[in-house]
């Protein structure tokens, strides 16, 4: 009895200091300037304690959804809804709650196998994947083109097939979005896009909670991109309205987005009652804008470029200049690596710079995407606003 009744006060503590944490949905929170030890004091432990005690015949089951992503592929943001797109950050958020704060072990993927096919080289999808999925107990097999010719020695629908017959899921990072639809064709496994030319999905997820995290919300966000028209422009575009953010473009005449893309975003903006403009003026694109992103001006395959892009995007650096004309509470992305003509030093190392986080939180991300797609594990956490 005295067992049974230990077990129940450290669950309720438990779930209270959970419904704590996701009210913030902050790890590191930065609130009006408040370090995270004076923040875990403002919150006073006695009183957190005492709630728990209180409330323990309040507290019930975990919290269920209703959105079902087991067994999907994810090739971009375009494919879903706003609310599976919540679910994801929910999830991410969950696990690294879990497990980065309170130091739980989730085998979650024990028994699972993971294919990673790398036509393009990669520091954070390449570490954030592996260690993500080991963590969670799976086995993730790394393949470069070194080890497996995709296409060429083998046929791309021969690779999806012995794959999915071998492994549980495939995450694959190439040149060619087409080759990624070539796979979900063919496999009988979730095919995760690692980056292709089009789109960069698991990247913007990551953008997403790290928002999510610092702001406490996304609804309302005003985001501003000055670079390129590229694959992370595409993707924010298929995801920002969905979640009531306002996207602010800036690129050189002829770098602007795919048209189709932008088609499809203006229909979003304005089924969500969100604002979507274009510009090639990088102030105006800043403009009261929360938050500033930008990216490599020269992707993997573009190196015989670079004299022509450098100097199609002179006045494109994001400087402090840039953050002069944007809101009071401005903060900045990127999805690295980084180079200076891109954003200089005193924006990229400044307290408002949010690119290590975000960094650490691809890792987070893929996790939850891969959790989402081989199990039905269910978060533990309060539901946040978003």
């Amino acid at each position: 009895m005295l067992f049974n009744l230990k077990t129940l006060l450290r669950s309720a503590a438990l779930r209270q200091g959970s419904r704590l944490a996701v009210r913030n949905f902050q790890s590191q929170p930065i609130v009006m300037g408040i370090s995270q030890p004076e923040f875990h004091q403002s919150l006073g432990i006695s009183s957190t304690v005492k709630s728990a005690l209180l409330g323990i015949k309040k507290c019930g089951k975990s919290v269920q959804s209703n959105v079902q992503l087991k067994g999907r592929h994810l090739l971009t943001l375009k494919d879903f809804t706003g609310e599976e797109i919540k679910y994801l950050l929910w999830l991410s958020a969950d696990l690294k709650y879990r497990i980065k704060q309170k130091g739980e072990y989730l085998p979650l993927l024990q028994g699972k196998s993971l294919s990673m096919i790398f036509e393009k080289r990669s520091t954070r999808t390449r570490l954030s994947t592996e260690t993500g999925f080991a963590l969670l107990g799976g086995h993730p097999s790394f393949l470069t083109t070194q080890d497996i010719h995709l296409g060429v020695n083998e046929s791309l629908t021969d690779t999806a097939r012995v794959l999915s017959s071998m492994t549980d899921a495939i995450l694959a990072r190439v040149y060619k979005h087409s080759d990624l639809d070539h796979l979900a064709k063919e496999a009988s496994v979730p095919i995760v896009n690692g980056l292709s030319e089009m789109y960069h999905p698991i990247q913007i997820l990551a953008d997403y909670l790290t928002l999510q995290e610092h702001y406490g919300y996304l609804k309302g966000l005003t985001l501003s991109w000055i670079g390129d028209g590229n694959n992370i422009l595409h993707s924010i575009m298929m995801s920002a309205a969905k979640f009531g953010m306002n996207l602010q473009v800036a690129t050189p005449k002829g770098y602007e987005p795919d048209p189709g893309i932008t088609k499809l975003a203006e229909q979003y903006a304005k089924e969500h009652g969100t604002k979507l403009s274009l510009t090639f003026d990088p102030m105006e694109a800043a403009q009261g804008s929360n938050v500033l992103i930008t990216d490599t001006w020269i992707s993997m395959g573009q190196e015989e470029e670079k004299n022509k892009r450098l100097q199609d995007f002179r006045g494109y650096q994001i400087t402090m200049k840039t953050a002069g004309v944007a809101a009071s509470n401005w903060t900045f992305l990127h999805c690295l690596p980084r180079k200076p003509e891109e954003v200089d030093d005193e924006v990229f190392y400044c307290p408002r710079s949010l690119v290590f986080p975000e960094a650490e939180n691809r890792k987070w991300t893929i996790m939850a995407v891969m959790v989402s797609l081989l199990t039905d594990y269910s978060p533990q956490l309060q539901k946040p606003t978003f």
